[in-house]
């Protein structure tokens, strides 16, 4: 089945610091989110990309792609409100042949490859598949002012990029909007989806605050 990747870049970095969103901030001689691209590039060349940009960052975006040199293709969509509008933008401009769509966050450059070929494998078995790590940390329930332990071996760590069969998401992103979509899991499944867990990679973190970045800078050995 052809494959599509829309790729979520619409944040505002707010909680990186400073001006520049979080997925334009250089590291190793390019944009971060010039890294992500390149991930799925090299994994697949003939899969179709597509970025979902805030509107008003479209031009700054070219201009690091003309300066850096972006070996890969891709078609650029305007961000929504949420990030469920985002995504729903950015399936209105995958091409009506694909037949599996992968969703991933602008700033995860570090999911393997192989993770990627597993989630892409288990959707077209399935319908839907998702990358997910065990829990390392001992954590807690909260209950106002209590709290309680929670069994870790029953929890996972929740990352990208989450695959589906393209009419299964379709179907899912013509539901309303809900706040409790936190992901695109969980608005398959609101529309009755079942979704397959795949073993993720550990390094593929969500670069968020600027010791993510530190991190970041040494996996791709530029600490």
């Amino acid at each position: 089945m052809k494959r599509c990747v829309i790729i979520v870049a619409g944040g505002k970095g707010v909680r990186m610091g400073g001006e520049m969103p979080k997925q334009f901030a250089p590291i190793a001689g390019k944009p971060l989110l010039m890294h992500t691209i390149e991930t799925f590039y090299r994994q697949d060349e003939l899969t179709e990309i597509i970025v979902v940009l805030p509107a008003e960052h479209e031009e700054y975006w070219k201009m690091l792609c003309r300066e850096t040199g972006c070996v890969a293709s891709h078609t650029i969509v305007h961000g929504g409100e949420t990030r469920f509008h985002s995504v729903k933008n950015g399936l209105a401009a995958v091409p009506s042949d694909v037949g599996l769509i992968a969703v991933h966050d602008g700033v995860r450059p570090f999911v393997a490859p192989d993770v990627i070929a597993a989630c892409f494998d288990e959707a077209a078995r399935n319908g839907a598949a998702i990358p997910v790590i065990s829990m390392i940390e001992s954590v807690r329930e909260v209950d106002g002012a209590t709290s309680r332990p929670a069994d870790r071996n029953k929890l996972r760590l929740v990352q990208t990029p989450q695959i589906f069969r393209a009419e299964i998401l379709r179907k899912a992103y013509q539901q309303p909007y809900n706040e409790h979509f936190t992901d695109d899991a969980s608005v398959v499944e609101a529309d009755g989806g079942i979704i397959t867990l795949v073993a993720g990679n550990r390094e593929n973190i969500k670069i968020t605050t600027p010791p993510d970045m530190i991190i970041a800078k040494y996996l791709l050995g530029n600490g």
